[in-house]
């Protein structure tokens, strides 16, 4: 699966979402670190991948929508990288089968 990191989280995840064998690019490496919103949503449909974010907006937009990207809602407040890795890598098989079961949005807490 092809995944975009959002600005909000860090870049060792894109290191270890390559490990599990997927594709994964961080808005930064885009050269979207700053840009607003709409691009980073445009750069998903381009490239066809999930944004994973902290950011509201984008699940609210998806929820909102009835095409455009997949979107992983990580939703664990202020989390130090090793904190996060140890929430969201287990749950990634549920992620990765939710989105290739057709789910929009995917949160995790």
């Amino acid at each position: 699966m092809r995944f975009l990191v959002d600005a909000q989280l860090p870049p060792r995840l894109v290191t270890l979402l390559r490990e599990l064998g997927h594709s994964a690019e961080h808005v930064f490496d885009a050269g979207l670190a700053t840009a607003p919103d709409t691009d980073v949503w445009r750069r998903a449909v381009e490239t066809g991948a999930v944004i994973v974010t902290k950011d509201a907006d984008f699940a609210f937009r998806r929820q909102q929508s009835k095409d455009g990207p997949a979107v992983v809602w990580v939703r664990l407040g202020n989390a130090t990288t090793p904190a996060l890795t140890e929430t969201l890598l287990p749950a990634l098989p549920e992620i990765v089968g939710a989105i290739a079961a057709g789910e929009a949005l995917v949160e995790v807490r």
